[in-house]
């Protein structure tokens, strides 16, 4: 079995994702499903063939990390074909992999079907933008666009702090760099500490994992940057929580304040599979309206989520309304919405 073939056919087959895994078939996910790409059942042996081709075509990829550390993470591409974005980790004692198909041209909002609420949040000149939502609800593909939206459009030095890189944005109208941990730099905080000298006005922060980092990237925001980050939670008060309590209890009334204040949207997200069997995406879209801003600092974050309710005025979209509209249009059944939502039986109710 060719590797090169393997990538090539399932960037042909719009497949998201690749599984090389010892024990089964080498699959595809393709609009949320897993299908096999063969019958030939993978032995670790050739697991271990397949994934040291894949260091091959990434070039100056060695395997010490993997075999040292059990984990790898990075970028490489065939040309012609797509970029790929590898998590290599070691399983049973056998080596496997899952690989995301990743397409050289960047997203375009529309396809993606983010609203154009979503996209407004690059008007943003300073301040904390956070992406929210489970692994693989298209958090890369929002990110990708914000940042396309700000080079196309204004006079800027992005920074943006990846692991791996995912999109290669070109210089437009700003002047782009794109850094990958552990290949370009050491960490995310060196790279965000050392990125404050460097001139930014836009820094991207693939993930925001720590409280140094959170540290940094708030003081960042605060003196007049525009940082835009990411996190694993999905809601707009949860992410809020998430954050304060990576802190210290006494702490907390002063990260509190400063999110408070630096604070200018929270994107959350989740990835839905359509009446066609495609993907579409849902979104909640909380703003920092003084009233919300005061919620935060006063530790009231389970009132957020009425604020957002209320707040389509100021801009902000609800998960339920997201879901509800596509519903109505016919994109998705009523289970899908329902099981999606973050207030079940109120939104039976709105049904």
């Amino acid at each position: 079995m060719d590797i090169t073939d393997v990538l090539k056919d399932a960037s042909n087959k719009n497949a998201s994702d690749i599984f090389i895994i010892a024990g089964r078939p080498l699959g595809f996910k393709i609009n949320s499903r897993i299908v096999d790409y063969s019958d030939q059942v993978l032995m670790p042996k050739e697991t271990q063939e397949l994934i040291f081709a894949i260091y091959g075509l990434a070039g100056s990829r060695q395997t010490e990390k993997l075999l040292r550390s059990g984990d790898d993470d990075f970028s490489f591409a065939i040309a012609g074909v797509a970029r790929f974005r590898a998590s290599i980790y070691k399983q049973r004692g056998s080596l496997a992999a899952v690989i995301r198909v990743i397409s050289f041209d960047l997203p375009q909002p529309d396809h993606m079907h983010i609203p154009l609420q979503v996209m407004d949040a690059a008007e943003y000149t300073k301040g904390l933008v956070l992406i929210t939502g489970p692994s693989g609800s298209g958090k890369s593909v929002t990110l990708a666009c914000l940042i396309d939206r700000i080079n196309s459009t204004r006079n800027s030095h992005i920074i943006t702090l990846e692991e791996p890189i995912e999109f290669l944005h070109p210089h437009k109208k700003s002047i782009v760099s794109q850094r990958e941990i552990s290949l370009d730099t050491e960490s995310y905080l060196t790279a965000l500490r050392a990125s404050l000298r460097q001139t930014p006005d836009v820094i991207l922060l693939g993930e925001l994992r720590d409280p140094e980092t959170i540290n940094v990237a708030m003081t960042a925001a605060e003196t007049g940057h525009l940082v835009i980050s990411t996190l694993h939670t999905l809601g707009a008060a949860n992410t809020i929580d998430r954050i304060v309590d990576n802190f210290p209890s006494q702490k907390q009334p002063q990260i509190r304040l400063q999110l408070s204040m630096v604070l200018q949207a929270v994107i959350s997200q989740q990835l839905l599979v359509a009446e066609d069997s495609s993907l579409i995406p849902a979104f909640e879209l909380m703003k920092a309206t003084p009233a919300v801003r005061t919620m935060i600092r006063d530790a009231k974050t389970h009132q957020i989520e009425s604020a957002i309710h209320s707040g389509a005025k100021d801009g902000m979209i609800s998960m339920d309304s997201s879901l509800l509209e596509l519903y109505k249009a016919g994109r998705i059944d009523k289970h899908t919405a329902t099981a999606h939502s973050f207030s079940p039986e109120a939104f039976l109710r709105k049904l």
